[in-house]
């Protein structure tokens, strides 16, 4: 008789690994002796069954120590093994050992290592169904500012599979009804006796559908859908923000033969402003005004995202760049009573296409302005430069320069 090659030398692992190094190493040696991969294959066969055995043995912490000690002896009934209280150098290693498929053989990684095998994993009984659920879908939606602030309701068209009117769904011509795979009875997956434990592999009959149509009908040719448009209101909430997303459930792709449909998710963007732009729940917006309306002062109008206009107060010496906030007239606050504010900046504009008297009146002006205290940025600006160029001679000095 064959002497039985040490378990650990079999897994290729050390006496030492540690639990995840065992299962990787099992996984490993699983996946390329499996019989699926190995047909006729006695010699991939008896190695799969090693390793299962291996594995089996050093999974279990007791029984691991039981064969560290011992080695194969601690599980042969020959030498009292199986738990019948044989002493062995002065000890029994009592420990039950029998191997199996299910409740605490290696069934507890079974399902995840041969999950390729078995058509993502083993069916249960009776759960295996021709319908299958529709897919999601997704719709890209821009819209208005205005419709954005005040909310609205938008109709949108989709052209997706619908449910197929001729057959209602089930994908059989009319007057016939799909019917049980008799090759699965219905469970979409058959098993299979591979040595010792039995793989359940998709049926290949009805493709994992559990049902077979003889009689497919002929306008949705079996699937139970057909491509067709639809229309859907979509409601979009006053304060909506850029990059919102809506979803429609049960309004996306419909089910594969009576299946349920999918969802319908609508991406929301607003779609830029040509006199707002939004931050949050303000708006800005930029306002030219006159070089007299800035030194003299004056009022400007402007429109609000509602519809309605205001008048901003321009005080006498403004200053290019200066905001003035109107609160409360900016948008909407998604599922709330409140408003955002509107930021007005003004910009002085600068006049231009003078004609000749103009330019002579402007001459006059500046050079009335040359003295007093009229031009304060200026001076600002004046007055830095003037200590840079000081400090600037001082270093110079100071180095020799």
């Amino acid at each position: 008789m064959t002497e039985k090659r040490d378990y650990y030398e079999m897994l290729g692992i050390s006496k030492g690994a540690s639990a995840d190094d065992l299962k990787k190493a099992y996984r490993k040696l699983a996946m390329k002796y499996h019989p699926d991969r190995n047909q006729s294959d006695k010699e991939a066969e008896r190695k799969f069954k090693e390793i299962n055995e291996a594995y089996e043995i050093l999974k279990d912490d007791q029984k691991r120590a039981a064969y560290d000690r011992y080695g194969h002896a601690a599980f042969d009934p020959a030498a009292g093994g199986f738990g019948g209280g044989a002493r062995h150098g002065g000890a029994s290693p009592g420990f039950d050992f029998h191997f199996s498929t299910g409740g605490g053989g290696f069934s507890d990684i079974f399902e995840e290592v041969f999950s390729e095998f078995m058509g993502g994993g083993a069916r249960q009984q009776g759960s295996a169904s021709s319908a299958q659920r529709g897919s999601d879908l997704r719709y890209n939606l821009k819209v208005s500012l205005e419709d954005a602030f005040k909310g609205a309701q938008i109709t949108i068209k989709l052209n997706t599979p619908i449910k197929c009117d001729a057959c209602e769904g089930h994908g059989a011509a009319k007057g016939t009804k799909p019917e049980t795979c008799t090759t699965c009875r219905g469970r979409g997956a058959v098993r299979m006796q591979q040595g010792f434990f039995t793989v359940e592999r998709t049926c290949t009959t009805c493709n994992g559908a559990g049902q077979i149509i003889k009689d497919p009908c002929k306008t949705c040719r079996g699937s139970g859908r057909k491509t067709g448009e639809r229309k859907l209101s979509v409601a979009i909430p006053a304060g909506i923000e850029d990059g919102s997303r809506i979803r429609l459930a049960g309004e996306g792709e419909s089910g594969l033969r009576g299946g349920p449909a999918g969802d319908l998710y609508v991406f929301v963007s607003i779609e830029p402003h040509r006199l707002f732009e939004r931050e949050g729940a303000d708006l800005y917006c930029k306002a030219p005004i006159s070089f007299g309306t800035a030194a003299l002062g004056g009022t400007l109008e402007v429109p609000t995202i509602d519809g309605n206009h205001v008048r901003v107060t321009i005080p006498e010496g403004t200053q290019s760049g200066r905001q003035f906030r109107l609160k409360s007239k900016g948008m909407s606050i998604l599922r709330r009573s409140g408003r955002g504010d509107m930021i007005i900046q003004v910009s002085v504009e600068t006049p231009v296409h003078l004609n000749k008297r103009q330019k002579e009146l402007l001459k006059e002006l500046d050079e009335t302005m040359k003295k007093g205290d009229h031009t304060p940025e200026n001076d600002k600006f004046m007055t830095k430069v003037k200590k840079f160029l000081e400090g600037l001679r001082h270093c110079l000095s100071l180095w020799g320069l």
